[in-house]
């Protein structure tokens, strides 16, 4: 180490693990990322995501500074002209069209920042429209909506209790390259070979033999597109072998008889031809699981992004309902972060509702107070009263992340004014009037809001910034502050201001005396709504204790929390909810068929994450790479060799991609990794642009979701695929 040489400890933002690293930094450069041995947490664990943060957060492609569009041109400008800018554009644009006339869309990364946890929801009250989007209804939207049908709270989401279950049946998740989703568990890979080395038993369900599957007990190839079947036939199964036992929870529990009713005819045998699997594996993956001491089934991304995502996503609940593995160590619990409300007292509460509006143009139904990503295009260009002519994009890329990309793309050219809050200027970014680039991670602080309420392990951390802001630089925290003092007619107001009326409301609506906010520390406003969050939730923690611990507080293991976390009107878990009934019909039509063709997956990768990590050079390469997977059979049939270019052709369009010939695939599917396409003109992302892969959400035409949660189908499309000539 040279002599001015040190290190820092920080919290990796680059996945959901949320790992400790420690950071070699010269000057005011990163020069190296390490696993932080002591973190309470991750023990030193690091992937090479983490290990690249230097390269990412030095990368030259970053906007330094905001731009503005002059005269059809994107020209670097100041904090204040931009600020500027968009005070004289928004406010007299809702004045004009009304508040409707404004969207947002929110994308992944917001969830891994401070900033993007505490100011978009001011943002969005600032505005006071309805037209909301985000990364969810392309990802984790079911998983919500079943959570707030079955407890009445769309955020109380089980996780897996890796550290103590002893069977584990993983659904449409990757999590050795993943990291782990709805799940914030550093080094998942090291907690499944713990588990396998305590004696316990994995089982993943997986159309592909990934890493994951690799590791497993048993795998079971399922087609694409069945799981809800699948989980449908355990449950019958459960049922009907009088299996199922609640065990402390049935004293809980509404619906039980209407479930098993409702579910009698989802037989091993009747699903066996959709799932493309054998009845007598069925039965067995259902009486292992019931057998299980402590078991938990764990079901993501493949799971949700389908036609029957939020049925799946609630029976995977059911299954840990019925097997009495739902709140006791060792099945799923609920998490409980340091910055959640103290634990109030078990009572009926609110319930969840869906379909409270909907959007102008196809009468989709909101969810959680969205409307789904698909539906953006169409509200843009199509005219007449709430038309979408204005739109603040923080922190997402829709037109590579949603179905459909160039209607997108031709849509945003379309719009009166659009705000861009982004690092980089990609491939939505470019459309916009105005783009407000928030520092490098370096210097930015970094707590965990949304991570740690998912977290197999309750503990707190926080990383004040490792490198102080360049000069010129403005903190996320700011930039998003003044946003809201923008739209909202406050511009030029002091973006301290913002935080102050929030700490004020937070304190009224605790019953907390007003003094408390003077006894509140920290340097910013961020913080001082941290520590606030802090002395108000469930630990009677500090900011300056927190700090104390640069590694981190370990708040203990999950424990039991029903039937304090329910929030439904009966007070009770609602197991067959209504909303769900009526959608079970649309899944018994899926009985009898099957696919006649090739169906596309996703894939992930270790050294990405969706589309903002292709421009790192050190994370391309190895597997890394936009290639279509097909099975041996299948290529053989449709007459392609490794390496040829395969043309692959759906509804929404079509894409060439180099065909990659592995058995890793079964039969009938095959599979092109999502985040790639970076090949529009106008954007600045020199490493992306020089390999840019395909979108595989072209081939989407944006018109299939599930139509509980408004998710887009992502997975288990039909496809055909041909040499291209």
């Amino acid at each position: 180490m040279s002599h001015d040489s040190r290190t820092a400890l920080r919290v990796c933002p680059l996945c959901e693990a949320t790992c400790g690293l420690t950071l070699t930094i010269e000057g005011t450069t990163v020069t190296g990322a390490r696993g932080d041995r002591d973190d309470v947490f991750s023990q030193g664990f690091i992937c090479p995501k983490g290990a690249s943060f230097g390269g990412l957060d030095a990368d030259p492609d970053r906007l330094r500074s905001p731009l503005v569009r002059k005269d059809g041109v994107l020209r670097e400008a100041t904090w204040d002209e931009a600020f500027d800018t968009i005070a004289a554009k928004l406010p007299a644009l809702a004045e004009a069209h009304g508040t409707q006339a404004v969207g947002v869309y929110l994308g992944n990364p917001n969830v891994h920042t401070m900033a993007g946890a505490l100011y978009p929801p001011l943002l969005l009250s600032a505005l006071g429209t309805r037209n909301v989007f985000t990364a969810s209804t392309l990802d984790q939207m079911p998983k919500h909506v079943s959570s707030g049908l079955l407890f009445g709270d769309a955020h109380a989401i089980p996780v897996p209790d890796l550290d103590r279950t002893a069977h584990l049946l993983l659904i449409g998740a990757n999590p050795l390259e993943s990291n782990g989703s709805l799940c914030t568990a550093p080094d998942f890979p090291g907690r499944l070979k713990a588990l396998r080395r305590r004696g316990g038993t994995l089982t993943v369900v997986d159309p592909r033999r990934t890493r994951t599957a690799r590791l497993a007990d048993r795998h079971v190839a399922i087609r694409p597109g069945a799981d809800a079947l699948l989980l449908a036939a355990l449950t019958q199964v459960l049922i009907e072998e009088k299996l199922a036992d609640p065990g402390v929870l049935a004293d809980h529990l509404d619906g039980y008889d209407e479930l098993a009713h409702a579910i009698a005819d989802f037989t091993p045998e009747a699903v066996s031809t959709a799932c493309d699997l054998d009845a007598g594996t069925i039965r067995t993956v259902a009486r292992e699981l019931a057998a299980a001491p402590a078991a938990a089934v764990y079901g993501r991304i493949g799971s949700c992004t389908v036609e029957h995502g939020t049925l799946a996503s609630w029976l995977v609940d059911v299954l840990n309902i019925l097997t009495g593995n739902l709140d006791r160590p060792g099945g799923a619990l609920f998490p409980l972060s340091a910055t959640a409300r103290a634990p109030r007292a078990a009572a009926p509460g609110k319930g969840f509702a869906l379909g409270r509006w909907s959007s102008r143009v196809s009468g989709h139904p909101e969810a959680k107070g969205e409307l789904p990503t698909a539906a953006l295009a169409e509200e843009i260009e199509t005219p007449g009263e709430g038309r979408i002519r204005a739109l603040i994009v923080v922190a997402g890329n829709p037109v590579l992340s949603s179905p459909d990309g160039d209607r997108l793309d031709r849509a945003l050219a379309g719009l009166d004014f659009m705000v861009s809050v982004d690092p980089y200027l990609n491939e939505t970014a470019r459309h916009a009037d105005v783009v407000l680039p928030p520092p490098p991670p370096s210097q930015s602080a970094h707590f965990d809001f949304a991570f740690n309420s998912f977290a197999v392990r309750n503990q707190v951390r926080y990383s004040r910034p490792a490198v102080p802001l360049e000069d010129g630089g403005m903190d996320e925290s700011e930039i998003l502050a003044r946003l809201v003092l923008a739209v909202g007619g406050l511009h030029g107001a002091s973006p301290e201001a913002v935080d102050d009326q929030v700490i004020a409301a937070a304190l009224t609506r605790a019953g907390a005396p007003a003094a408390l906010a003077a006894e509140l520390t920290g340097d910013t406003g961020a913080e001082r709504r941290l520590d606030l969050m802090l002395r108000l939730g469930p630990y009677d923690l500090t900011l300056e204790r927190v700090l104390a611990h640069p590694h981190g507080i370990d708040l203990g293991p999950l424990k039991p929390r029903l039937p304090q976390v329910l929030k439904t009107r009966s007070g009770h878990i609602e197991l067959f909810p209504a909303p769900i009934a009526a959608d079970l019909p649309r899944l018994r039509a899926a009985l009898g068929t099957g696919p006649t063709g090739l169906v596309l997956v996703g894939r992930r990768h270790l050294r990405s994450n969706n589309s903002w990590m292709h421009n790192v050079a050190s994370l391309r390469g190895g597997s890394n790479v936009c290639t279509l997977q097909i099975h041996p059979d299948d290529a053989a049939r449709v007459g392609l060799s490794d390496g040829d270019t395969a043309r692959i052709t759906a509804a929404g369009g079509e894409v060439e991609a180099p065909a990659e010939i592995t058995d890793a695939v079964r039969t009938g599917v095959v599979s092109l990794p999502h985040g790639w396409g970076h090949s529009r003109p106008g954007t600045r992302m020199s490493v992306a642009e020089a390999e840019p892969g395909v979108n595989v959400n072209q081939l989407l035409d944006g018109t299939l979701m599930d139509p509980l949660s408004g998710t887009s189908v992502l997975n288990a499309v039909p496809v055909s695929v041909s040499p291209a000539p």
